[in-house]
């Protein structure tokens, strides 16, 4: 049995998992769509970003990219974590063997979906990582921070591929009565405000997808760009019948796959013993969130995290100039000197 090494006070988790970064920004994990340069583009530009072990086709691979990965982590000039994507659902056949690829290169990161994290908590804090937990209700966040993460990514209503209930401000709320350490959100996020306001709600960092799918480093088919620079949100279905997970699938694609997307049929539970439905689920028909409209052209990683800061930025000037902002300021510095005149 690993030996965990000792832990950060949340607090201070909150703060370690921002340093180095030039925005509060995870590129979400996108099966079939992230691909290593995605992920080398995106540590370049300040950003954390995640890669689905299954997008390696074996074990052997997903080796061979973690390799690399941390071989190019090593020679960044800032502390930007890199992470992976673990699938801990206990019809994955390879956990055992992606999680000892994590282990093997100190992955930084490693983010859990669709299972219990429990499993592999204590392994990866034994060499020092942090575990964040894929989740998308209050009940399955509270279970995961009984289960010793250090971090909850809240997937909320809007977010592409597999997808939620819960609007982010909910969500965020409902959680914060109970877990105290780092918190990311995503769900209908393509822009510099979406980030501040993930920020403004409670949470840490901002979990976005959509916005980088119609990039040059994606592994999407040009097909793929192209669908989502076309489409809007009318564009956007959510279903269950692919993969037994809710997930928001663009419209176009299945019918070009020769599918009526009005007279789907529901499965009634998540498997991944039988691969070769789950990879044609995702390889032909294609996600996207509810932000797509938002997507008007394909760029660059590094084009995009400059936009995003730009907005950022622009977002915090004109919160200093918020009128309401000020009054609340001016009433609680009125009622500081009321209080101190009567002690």
């Amino acid at each position: 049995m690993t030996a965990s090494l000792a832990r950060p006070p949340p607090s201070r988790l909150r703060e370690e998992v921002a340093q180095g970064l030039a925005l509060p920004l995870v590129l979400a994990p996108m099966f079939l769509v992230t691909s290593v340069e995605m992920m080398l583009a995106s540590m370049a530009s300040g950003a954390v970003a995640a890669m689905p072990t299954l997008n390696a086709r074996s074990p052997d691979i997903w080796d061979e990219w973690a390799g690399r990965l941390a071989a190019e982590h090593a020679t960044l000039g800032r502390r930007v974590p890199w992470a992976a994507n673990l699938v801990v659902h206990g019809s994955n056949p390879r956990l055992a063997a992606d999680l000892a690829v994590c282990v093997r290169h100190r992955v930084p990161w490693v983010i859990t979906a669709l299972g219990n994290p429990r499993a592999v908590v204590e392994t990866v804090h034994g060499y020092g990582g942090l575990v964040f937990a894929d989740v998308n209700t209050p009940q399955l966040a509270r279970k995961a921070a009984g289960a010793g993460v250090d971090g909850l990514v809240l997937i909320c209503a809007g977010a592409g591929g597999h997808t939620g209930p819960m609007t982010p401000t909910a969500f965020v709320a409902a959680v914060r009565e109970f877990f105290d350490g780092p918190l990311i959100v995503g769900g209908g996020l393509v822009d510099g405000n979406g980030i501040r306001a993930v920020q403004a709600m409670g949470a840490d960092l901002a979990y976005l997808g959509t916005r980088f799918i119609a990039t040059r480093e994606s592994a999407a088919v040009d097909a793929y760009k192209r669908m989502v620079v076309d489409s809007d949100f009318t564009d956007i279905i959510c279903t269950n019948a692919f993969t037994g997970a809710w997930a928001n699938k663009l419209r176009p694609s299945l019918v070009a796959a020769g599918l009526d997307p009005d007279k789907l049929v529901a499965r009634d539970r998540f498997d991944l013993n039988r691969p070769e439905e789950e990879v044609k689920a995702w390889k032909d028909l294609w996600s996207a969130g509810h932000g797509v409209g938002s997507v008007h052209e394909i760029e660059t990683v590094a084009e995009v995290v400059e936009t995003l800061g730009r907005e950022y930025v622009q977002c915090l000037a004109r919160l200093d100039q918020d009128p309401w902002a000020a009054r609340w300021r001016a009433a609680a510095i009125a009622a500081q000197a009321e209080q101190a005149s009567n002690t």
